[in-house]
């Protein structure tokens, strides 16, 4: 399944890219096993991905819970709970 992810505030400064398509695995089906792929990628996604519970998600702009499911097409971003302007 290809789904878009979007990095907000510090994610996007350690990522160096705002967004990028993923195609996932059949097994990632939410955003919790979503978390866990990334970190799994290796540098720099496990560092910046590493302290999960600090990490907010969205899903097609909603925000969503460890057990929010993943859909093709799915716009997932990722921020730290507080972003400035």
């Amino acid at each position: 399944m290809k789904i878009t992810v979007l990095y907000f505030a510090k994610l996007r400064e350690a990522m160096e890219r705002d967004r990028e398509e993923l195609e996932l695995p059949a097994d990632v089906t939410t955003v919790a096993a979503l978390r866990s792929w990334l970190v799994a990628r290796g540098a720099p996604w496990d560092a910046a991905f590493g302290e999960t519970r600090r990490l907010r998600a969205a899903v097609n702009q909603d925000m969503a819970r460890d057990d929010t499911p993943l859909t093709a097409g799915a716009e997932v971003a990722f921020f730290p709970p507080v972003t400035g302007g």
